[in-house]
């Protein structure tokens, strides 16, 4: 995991950009942030030609406007840091595409974004930026609360998982109090299971002490830095494991999920994986950190195939 030097808070005129602002002070505070911008975008749309004449300021002033309003809501709830710069940007077109584009331009290391569960609203693209940032993303749904002492880490025991176990750790390690990870493995008990001679019970436990082995081996390879690892075995029993991972998460009172690209490079990074897709469309209780490696290619890439 690597510095967060450089923030982008993406704000929308809703009650939950308090929530965003309060974590982004929260990151700022511990990682000693050096540039943090507030942005909004605002959707694109055209007026006929004769209220453009009418009218032709009137871009400018809404995006004056949405300025004024970033402004005066960061002054009001977030902290004072010293050696933080702060800019608002206001911009007109497609969200994420701009807020990729802003991001790749400033070499941003990390976007906090809102996702909206009872607020009027669709909130911002996050599919299309998860897929296509060229730095992580942190996902904060409303009301929650910016700590991150505890994190789960769901894992297959791939090198894939060993990467965003190790990325849980860093993180951890630099923003928890106490932290406490919990590395979450979630199988699916085959359905000629009966065929063996054993009951489902019997041979879930089974498999539970088998991922329990792959466990032992798969941590041995991995500098906990201190931290208490507790493994979670996991059996999937309607197909459905991203639906076990945020119950998990809610039952274990976890500050946010962890999960991480498929790759340890830019190029390698293009895709997330369709369980950590699924993730992101679903969860909508817990944080959730989408862990990936900053590099241009990544963005640019993609960013130049939508347009």
């Amino acid at each position: 995991m690597y510095p967060i030097k450089k923030l982008i808070v993406c704000l929308d005129q809703s009650p939950l950009d308090q929530t965003l602002i309060a974590f982004a002070g929260f990151i700022a505070k511990v990682n000693q942030v050096k540039k943090i911008y507030f942005t909004n975008v605002i959707k694109n749309f055209s007026l006929p030609k004769e209220l453009q004449e009418a009218f032709p300021n009137l871009i400018d002033q809404m995006m004056e406007e949405r300025r004024a309003y970033m402004e005066g809501l960061v002054a009001a709830n977030f902290p004072k840091t010293k050696g933080l710069d702060l800019s608002f940007v206001v911009k007109e077109g497609n969200l994420s595409k701009k807020i990729l584009k802003l991001a790749d331009e400033k070499s941003a290391d990390l976007i906090l974004l809102g996702r909206k569960v009872a607020l009027v609203g669709t909130g911002v693209a996050t599919q299309r930026l998860s897929r296509r940032s060229s730095c992580s993303l942190l996902i904060v749904p409303e009301n929650a609360q910016p700590k991150f002492s505890k994190l789960l880490v769901p894992s297959d025991f791939s090198e894939h998982s060993k990467n965003a176990l190790e990325d849980g750790i860093l993180w951890s390690k630099k923003y928890g109090k106490d932290p406490e990870l919990f590395f979450q493995n979630v199988f699916t008990v085959p359905s000629g299971y009966h065929f063996t001679g054993k009951s489902f019970e019997e041979f879930t436990q089974l498999l539970k002490i088998n991922a329990g082995e792959h466990f032992k081996k798969f941590i041995r390879k991995i500098d906990t830095k201190g931290i208490k690892i507790t493994p979670v075995y996991t059996p999937d029993e309607d197909d459905n494991p991203v639906q076990e991972i945020v119950a998990a998460a809610v039952e274990l009172q976890v500050d946010a999920i962890l999960i991480g690209t498929k790759g340890k490079t830019a190029s390698t990074a293009l895709h997330i994986g369709s369980m950590a897709e699924r993730l992101i469309q679903f969860n909508n209780r817990v944080p959730l950190l989408v862990s990936r490696p900053k590099g241009k290619n990544a963005g640019v890439l993609d960013y130049l195939v939508e347009i």
